[in-house]
């Protein structure tokens, strides 16, 4: 099993802390969610409706032209390796592991570079898989890179394969509009910038062939009819999401300003995390938890000088006493 952020239960039995206790800043959840409505009684006795209105939501909001609801990115990713027979797939050392789980459990050979391909690379695989903010280091693809590279492998039927989990807050970066170009899939995921991950709603944005072959493997009724329900609600609230940006941008702003106050200066971060290397994070992790604060500990980190990392998500509105006490303590 990989490592999440989120794991909470195991951290409230290793240090003895009750689990309503801990402030958990391991996941990049944005703490102040999307807010549910009242879930009409009878959708909970309906098999869910394709025809919802969900896709037509997830288009107008991801400004592309195709999309597939899944149960969270992490189906879509699961199945992607299933649709291509043994490839060269080249993807970050340092990103999101559940992918390169994925395409080497599916029998394909995986390459891994640094932190940007290089022509060599882009030359030898068939498949390039970036995160678009990468998680955790927060690095950056522009549209023009990720469209000169998509050009370069779909010339061989080669992939593009851009995770947008953290794209949300900064859509100019995103490559959505382009999804429908033959060799580009997108995925996307309400549970970051939404704050709806326990509704594990996603989406894949594909052009409209991949997409019916997609819905072949995943079958019917692959998302509830309530996670539906809630995931159009939110992605048609323009309101809510213009208000929620600027919210997000103004705290992670904050934190990094914080962190960088008792000298964990952060090296990048995105509006819902921000990463910090050091070579105390194992110890820093380890005091935190002792505080009833759980954050994400990367222990080994290609390409950094530190070679351990943590990455520090937003703390809710009344929290961030508890997470300066803490860090104040530290530097004690």
């Amino acid at each position: 099993m990989l490592e999440h952020g989120g794991n909470l239960v195991a951290a409230a039995k290793q240090y003895d802390i009750p689990l309503e206790n801990w402030l958990d800043l391991s996941t990049g959840i944005n703490p102040d969610g999307y807010p549910i409505a009242d879930i009409p009684a009878a959708i909970w006795q309906k098999l869910p409706l394709e025809d919802d209105g969900l896709t037509e939501a997830a288009c107008a909001y991801y400004d592309c032209r195709f999309a597939l609801p899944t149960a969270g990115s992490q189906a879509a990713l699961q199945i992607l390796p299933q649709l291509r027979t043994d490839s060269k797939v080249a993807m970050p050392k340092f990103m999101y592991q559940e992918h390169a789980n994925a395409w080497q459990g599916n029998g394909h050979e995986v390459i891994k570079f640094d932190f940007f391909p290089d022509e060599n690379i882009i030359q030898q695989v068939d498949v390039l898989l970036l995160c678009n903010p990468n998680n955790p280091t927060a690095t950056k693809f522009s549209v023009a890179e990720l469209l000169s590279w998509h050009a370069a492998l779909a010339a061989r039927s080669g992939w593009l394969v851009v995770d947008e989990a953290f794209m949300d807050v900064t859509p100019e970066y995103s490559i959505s509009k382009y999804a429908h170009l033959e060799g580009l899939f997108v995925l996307r995921s309400l549970g970051k910038f939404f704050g709806l991950a326990g509704a594990r709603v996603g989406f894949i944005l594909t052009e409209e062939h991949m997409l019916k072959q997609m819905q072949e493997v995943i079958g019917p009724w692959s998302i509830t009819g309530p996670s539906r329900l809630i995931a159009q609600q939110a992605l048609l609230d323009k309101t809510w999401q213009e208000k929620m940006r600027v919210q997000l941008a103004e705290n992670s702003h904050k934190l990094a300003t914080l962190l960088t106050k008792y000298h964990l200066t952060p090296m990048s971060g995105t509006a819902l995390f921000q990463f910090v290397p050091t070579k105390n994070a194992l110890a820093l992790q380890q005091h935190l938890a002792q505080q009833g604060i759980w954050v994400r500990l990367f222990s080994d980190t290609p390409g950094l000088s530190a070679r351990s990392a943590l990455r520090f998500g937003l703390p809710p509105e009344d929290s961030w006493t508890k997470l300066e006490a803490a860090l104040k303590l530290w530097q004690s």
